[in-house]
């Protein structure tokens, strides 16, 4: 006898819609740590989609560091900070962290999503409006909307569309951009729109998720690169998951928005702190970035991203003007992008396609990130690959 399904129509339907426009999203599963050279499905694969930029993911330290946290604190934090869950290691990394990026305070949060919403939700309101640039990643959309905000977004990176937003708003409020932009790989105009937001007398928040650890002196991200200091950006939030290897987040500020955000950010006050053991990973992982080590896999990470773009300049494709270790090839269609992809894939190359409604509508792509896990000669492996398939492609 067939099962009877209790799945609502709505739920079908639009599940069948995705299948129908090549949006469907799966995940797969990885028989291997996060390093370049893969496993998936029992197949090997040199991967390029990580986000772990500086190779710090399965780095014997960080294992270690994990390791004696979990023996000395546990592996979970057990409560919320405000309640019983703020134990040593969380305090040494916030510390840390804030006497390396040059900020009074610093608080921690579970996930990159959980600051953007915590901080933006508690910040702004129905009296006082967000203006965000266009590009900007979901969690901080998602911030505006769950504090019921008033929600503007200027033309990607354009400063001139976001002067003439905040020139037309009679209230001050919070102007958030991303530092690095997650699926374009190109940097915002900080030092621009800092001065925007203090002429305006508007909050400046960075998200500068995938620019910490990788850019500017020391490693301390895209507002380090434009010579900003937190003097400029009040509001600074960067994550562990990405070029620290680990996992977590943090925000970054004064004494006073840290007390703020003590009260009335609420995915910080309501959930459970990062696990100490990870807690002790990620100190471990900053010390790296901030030391000799750091330094080196940046410049590897650097010259990786000057061979791949030399190398690409020669196909007649769409290269995004990065500098950053993403490296987006925009292919147009999802249905083409999903082809190149999987081409890649018999090839031994695992980049997976971004689609709408990840990138606007027409922007599919390859979101080629590059690591200084990465050697050379996974890099000539992917350009030859690539060379051949999108010569390939574009003949059919």
């Amino acid at each position: 006898m067939k099962p009877v399904s209790n799945t609502p129509d709505w739920v079908l339907a639009a599940l069948e819609t995705r299948r129908q426009q090549n949006l469907m999203r799966e995940a797969v599963t990885l028989q291997s740590p996060q390093v370049p050279h893969t496993h998936i499905n029992n197949q090997p694969f040199t991967a390029f989609c990580s986000n772990d930029y500086l190779g710090l993911a399965n780095h014997p330290q960080l294992i270690k560091a994990m390791q004696d946290a979990a023996l000395q604190y546990g592996v979970g934090g057990g409560s919320s900070h405000l309640v019983c869950g703020h134990l040593a290691p969380h305090q040494a990394l916030e510390d840390a962290l804030a006497d390396w990026l040059g900020y009074e305070r610093v608080l921690l949060f579970s996930t990159g999503y959980m600051a953007n919403l915590g901080v933006i939700s508690a910040l702004a309101g129905k009296q006082r409006p967000v203006l965000q640039d266009k590009l900007n990643h979901a969690s901080l959309i998602d911030g505006a909307m769950l504090a019921q905000a008033p929600l503007r977004r200027y033309l990607h990176a354009d400063v001139t569309s976001a002067e003439k937003r905040l020139s037309k708003s009679n209230q001050a409020g919070l102007l958030v951009t991303d530092g690095v932009f997650s699926m374009d790989g190109d940097i915002a105009p900080l030092t621009s729109l800092s001065g925007l937001a203090s002429q305006h007398d508007w909050v400046f928040m960075v998200d500068d998720a995938h620019g910490v650890g990788c850019l500017g002196e020391s490693g301390r991200g895209a507002m380090a690169l434009a010579g900003l200091t937190s003097a400029h950006v009040p509001l600074l939030v960067g994550t562990f998951g990405k070029a620290f290897g680990t996992a977590g987040a943090f925000v970054a500020t004064s004494h006073d928005f840290a007390d703020y955000l003590t009260q009335f950010a609420r995915p910080y006050v309501y959930t459970t702190s990062m696990s100490p053991a990870m807690t002790g990973a990620t100190l471990a992982s900053l010390q790296l970035i901030q030391g000799e080590e750091g330094q080196v896999r940046r410049a590897k990470l650097a010259e990786h991203i000057v061979y791949f773009r030399q190398r690409m300049q020669v196909l007649p494709v769409e290269l995004m003007p990065s500098n950053t270790a993403i490296q987006p090839i925009v292919l147009g269609d999802s249905q083409r992008a999903l082809r190149v992809s999987e081409q890649l894939r018999s090839l031994g190359i695992w980049c997976t396609a971004i689609r709408p409604p990840t990138v606007p509508v027409g922007g599919a792509r390859l979101r080629i990130t590059l690591s200084a896990a990465h050697s050379h000669a996974d890099l000539v492996l992917l350009c030859d690959a690539l060379e051949r398939v999108l010569a390939v492609d574009l003949c059919c």
